[in-house]
């Protein structure tokens, strides 16, 4: 069964047809800029604009980077405020007149590595770590989702630790790996605090980078890479709205 898989970030909007039985990417994704200002209808038009480039007419699951319950939007951490009480399964769901599943991006991600990456076979507490323009987190126990955890809006220093310590951070402050990993260090001591979790899983584009930063990370929890890497929203976005009534 094939599905069309869409990953909506703070910088970029990414889509792949997803073979969901494997897990498994047909083709490379395609990418187009994240609309600033990131509205509701300017995104659902680049939304429109991909899935037409695919010419797909079944349906199609989308990580949104914000609170999503029942189809709502919940936060805006990343995107426009207004998006805040839009209902995003309607609003894309019109735009690209197709059934539309939507659900919070770093659960799409969290659900494709606990299926088919490195969370696989791990029934304990899993955490799911996605590092970009924010930090999206999936919570996990007995392989059951917690949703909407949304880590990266606890507060440090007067703002988020996202603010802090997300991928973006390194770029535009030019840190070092070291730098970098001693702020993630400070996250991750309040999030062991908090969770306890068993296994931390640290996604995003930056995990393709994991050699050049893991060494100076500290955990008590057993840390790896993710094994999707960067296209783990795609392949959970679509995973996700490939399930009955989903």
């Amino acid at each position: 069964m094939q599905v069309l898989g869409i990953d909506i970030g703070g910088s970029g909007i990414k889509a792949a047809l997803v073979d969901v039985s494997g897990g498994t990417i047909l083709g490379e994704p395609s990418e187009i800029p994240t609309p600033r200002p990131a509205e509701p209808r300017a995104i659902a038009d680049e939304v429109a604009t991909l899935v037409s480039m695919f010419d797909w007419q079944g349906r199609v699951g989308i990580g949104f980077p914000a609170v999503i319950r029942n189809g709502v939007v919940g936060t805006a951490a990343n995107i426009d405020n207004s998006w805040i009480g839009v209902n995003a399964a309607d609003l894309f769901g019109k735009a690209i007149s197709r059934t539309c599943v939507v659900l919070n991006d770093a659960d799409a991600a969290g659900l494709a590595e606990m299926q088919f990456g490195a969370g696989a076979g791990h029934d304990g507490t899993v955490l799911v770590l996605t590092l970009g323009t924010g930090i999206g987190s999936a919570l996990f126990y007995r392989r059951q989702l917690f949703p909407n955890l949304e880590l990266g809006s606890l507060a440090f220093n007067g703002g988020s630790i996202e603010e802090y310590a997300a991928a973006s951070v390194r770029q535009r402050e030019s840190l070092s790996w070291q730098e970098w990993g001693g702020r993630l260090n400070q996250f991750f001591g309040q999030v062991e605090r908090l969770l306890s979790p068993d296994v931390m899983i640290i996604g995003g584009g930056v995990s393709q980078r994991s050699d050049d930063f893991f060494p100076y990370l500290q955990t008590q929890a057993q840390l790896v890479p993710a094994r999707l890497l960067n296209h783990a929203g795609i392949v959970g976005a679509a995973c996700h709205a490939g399930i009955p009534d989903s």
